[in-house]
């Protein structure tokens, strides 16, 4: 991943955990764009599920069902963890958003929960 896309992963991180999913969509396919492979797979998932909020918001509760699952789907071959982002986290919290959609018993003000990020070690210098 180049520092210009780990750029755009951070940022879209910090606007999804903002609620500006919109935004987050926006970053995040710039990333979209450089990428190929698994890589390429796991930001898809990410922009999927800031879409799916993006549409839950606007009460457009099929497409948010949709792009949720996909999303899911797509992240849930990377769990428990890429890119230091705590997907196994991400993936349980989705859940129960997830099946209300499916149940038709969702309200557009449902809470999105944060993606957490693992700090990673500092290389010891010795």
């Amino acid at each position: 991943m180049t520092s210009h896309s780990k750029n755009r992963l951070r940022e879209g991180i910090d606007l999804f955990n903002r609620e500006r999913f919109f935004e987050c969509h926006e970053v995040l396919e710039e990333a979209w764009l450089e990428a190929s492979g698994e890589q390429r797979t796991f930001l898809q998932g990410l922009i999927q599920v800031a879409v799916a909020f993006y549409h839950l918001r606007r009460e457009n509760f099929v497409g948010a069902g949709r792009l949720l699952t996909a999303g899911m789907e797509k992240l849930s071959a990377f769990a428990p963890e890429r890119d230091a982002v705590d997907l196994a986290a991400l993936l349980a919290a989705l859940e129960p958003l997830r099946e209300a959609l499916a149940a038709g018993t969702i309200r557009p003000d449902y809470a999105a929960p944060r993606i957490m990020v693992k700090i990673q070690p500092v290389p010891s210098s010795e």
